[in-house]
């Protein structure tokens, strides 16, 4: 007899206090396993008279059986009392002795035995003398079926599957053979459906060759690579092992076109640029080699930015890709006000680690004022970032981290007015303990080397202070001053943070955090110390943070506002 256990928190949720409360039960020896398979296996009690109590302690006994023996114990003592007061029920279990496996034999058998994926772990095979769980058997099947549905030996099947208990010793002897029969092979991938993609493109989303041993990653890899193309709003994948012809599965892909154009329309607002608003088109492919453009323009108080881009994927284009830029953006923030031009070329490149890598080339031509000084550059700037982001969710992750690299060079006898190298390193991590308890620390370190800092462009210098850096300080109000105090930014930026969340109820979370750091001209100069508490919000739209923070050093008060996830 195939025996399950119940033990879903859903059913649980089903029972009732009422339900609860007409069932009194006394459980020797009391384990919490046993006693919650007991009562969701009887199940709800609620409104039975005395009679109503009487007629169903048959069935209480039964479920109750059942519900011990799916845990090994196959000789209890069950008594059942019906009490006139409430009226109650009152089950009395003695569960006895459980019974242990004896005699295990797990083999398997067949073209796959030496298969990596069937060494099973030693800890989901049952061992002598352990005490019988029907579930740890059944889930011992049920892993070995899906491996040789996952790695494609469809054909296998159990040769003998056998539990055999005997309660009169408290012994059970199990057998288990899987003939795993051929391994299934992956064949040729056709693309269907009305799409103005060339079989060129479409065919280096491909990772296997035909007569690739059958993985069902591939497949998904498939599925989600295309689907992270941007091309297509269908995608229907069949490779269905119905279909093999001696072994061999043909895979056919049917595809369905997005719309060609998108246009976004955003905002949002902070207390570092005010509210702002935001517009992007894209074009999502132009010809048939999947090339794509698009434009974007965001204007706040303190800035406007105007960029448009073009590009083309390459091989393979799910993580190879090179686009060119071109922007214009225009800041007044304080003592510091840039009209920056540009151009570039950017290769991207999505590592097997999961790095996002961008070797660029960008030409930037700059006009800007820094107090009463006032400058005009042009760089030729190669740059290599790096960007590696792990989190458990896109939008509230509860653990994760984020590393992230950023260098720019450029040289007089290049194209460049002066000489410089540009490098910044930063990281975060989140972690959460006991559910409510998050923790999130944050460091970010970088330098500019030159021989002529009075000529680097204000947008190649450190500013600190704002929203994502020393709360309690304005946004970029840190930095080397001259003598009209006037904030000219600084060779080296030096920035950490550290913040404590307990969520008191869902989606709201009070904050505290300390942060520290400046941006300086040398590695002794003095840095800045901001504290305070906050509340979070993680609203239908993304995450809000309203923070209060004290600037330790120079003793006052400032309110942030700020919206995004923390990684």
């Amino acid at each position: 007899m195939k025996l399950t256990i119940r033990l879903c928190l859903a059913a649980l949720l089903l029972l009732s206090t009422t339900a609860r409360a007409q069932l009194d039960l006394v459980l020797k020896p009391d384990n919490d396993q046993l006693r919650q398979n007991i009562e969701v296996h009887i199940g709800d009690l609620e409104g039975r008279n005395t009679r109503g109590l009487r007629q169903t302690t048959s069935y209480v006994r039964e479920q109750a059986r059942q519900a011990l023996q799916a845990l090994g114990y196959y000789n209890p003592s069950i008594n059942l009392t019906v009490l006139e007061e409430g009226p109650r029920l009152r089950l009395e279990i003695d569960a006895g002795e459980p019974v242990r496996f004896q005699d295990v034999l797990v083999r398997i058998e067949g073209p796959g035995s030496d298969f990596a994926a069937f060494q099973l772990p030693p800890d989901r095979i049952p061992k002598r003398g352990q005490k019988l769980d029907h579930s740890r058997y059944e889930g011992l099947k049920g892993l070995i079926r899906d491996r040789a549905q996952v790695y494609g030996f469809f054909d296998g099947k159990f040769s003998e599957q056998v539990l055999r208990v005997n309660p009169n010793t408290n012994a059970a002897d199990v057998r288990l053979v899987y003939q795993t029969g051929r391994r299934f092979e992956l064949g040729d991938v056709t693309f269907t459906g009305d799409t103005v993609f060339s079989d060129d493109l479409l065919n280096r989303f491909v990772q296997f060759e035909p007569g690739t041993p059958y993985q069902s990653n591939l497949i998904a890899n498939l599925n989600r690579d295309l689907r992270g193309s941007g091309y297509f709003d269908e995608i229907l994948i069949d490779a269905t092992p119905a279909r093999a012809d001696n072994g061999r599965i043909p895979v056919t892909v049917q595809l369905g076109e997005r719309k060609r154009h998108s246009v976004g329309v955003g905002g949002g607002f902070s207390t570092d640029v005010g509210p702002r608003a935001l517009l992007n088109w894209t074009q999502h492919w132009i010809n048939e080699s999947g090339h794509k453009r698009g434009a974007e323009a965001e204007v706040s108080g303190p800035r406007q930015t105007l960029g448009g881009w073009y590009e083309i994927p390459l091989d393979p284009p799910m993580t190879d890709s090179l686009r060119f830029t071109t922007g214009y953006q225009r800041e007044d923030i304080d003592d510091v006000e840039t009209r920056q031009l540009s151009l570039g070329t950017e290769w991207h490149h999505r590592t097997n680690g999961g790095w996002q890598r961008v070797v660029s080339l960008e030409w930037q031509d700059e006009r800007y004022e820094i107090g009463d000084d006032s400058g005009h550059s042009r760089l030729l700037l190669p740059g290599l970032s790096l960007d590696k982001l792990v989190s458990d969710d896109s939008i509230d992750p509860s653990e994760g981290y984020r590393l992230q690299l950023a260098s720019q060079a450029g040289h007089r006898a290049v194209l460049s007015t002066v000489d410089v190298a540009r490098i910044v390193l930063a990281a975060k991590g989140l972690t959460t303990v006991a559910e409510n308890h998050r923790f999130l620390l944050r460091a970010s370190v970088g330098a500019v080397a030159t021989n002529d800092f009075e000529n680097v462009p204000p947008t190649l210098r450190f500013f600190a202070g704002g929203d994502q850096s020393v709360r309690g300080y304005g946004y970029r109000s840190l930095g080397p001053t001259n003598s009209d105090g006037d904030n000219l930014g600084g060779r080296y930026l030096l920035e950490s943070g550290a913040e404590y969340q307990y969520e008191f109820r869902e989606n709201w979370r009070v904050a505290s955090f300390i942060d520290h750091g400046n941006a300086v001209d040398t590695l002794n100069d003095a840095l800045k110390t901001g504290a305070g508490m906050g509340i979070r919000w993680v609203s239908p739209v993304g995450p809000l943070r309203l923070d209060i923070a004290r600037a330790l050093t120079d003793q006052h008060w400032r309110i942030h506002f700020s919206m995004g996830p923390e990684l």
